[in-house]
């Protein structure tokens, strides 16, 4: 499944039409962001993960996307399933986020 870019306006739809759903936040500025994003891509595009939306979202300019999951420190990634948080965290390796993904599917 492909990267998609999402923000306040379909967050709440994506996550409802989705059953299990990865998110990472992200800044412009952050250069942490920017070092995992390739990595992030790259999981989104492998088919290693059936049925799991791979969501991308700028958290400065998505307050309520970030207010769902909490987020504290970018980069963050959390899961959710049926529209649910699972779990959410700011996380710099890629590992992290395989892990994450793990317990939702």
């Amino acid at each position: 499944m492909s990267l998609i870019k999402a923000t306040d306006d379909d967050f709440s739809t994506l996550l409802n039409n989705n059953e299990k759903v990865v998110v990472k936040y992200y800044a412009d500025w952050c250069g942490s962001c920017r070092l995992i994003a390739p990595k992030y891509n790259k999981l989104a595009e492998s088919g290693n993960y059936n049925g799991v939306a791979f969501l991308d979202v700028n958290a400065e300019q998505s307050p309520e996307a970030r207010k769902a999951a909490k987020v504290d420190n970018l980069p963050f990634f959390a899961v959710f399933k049926n529209g649910q948080l699972v779990e959410g965290s700011s996380a710099g390796k890629i590992e992290f986020v395989e892990k994450l993904i793990e317990k939702i599917n």
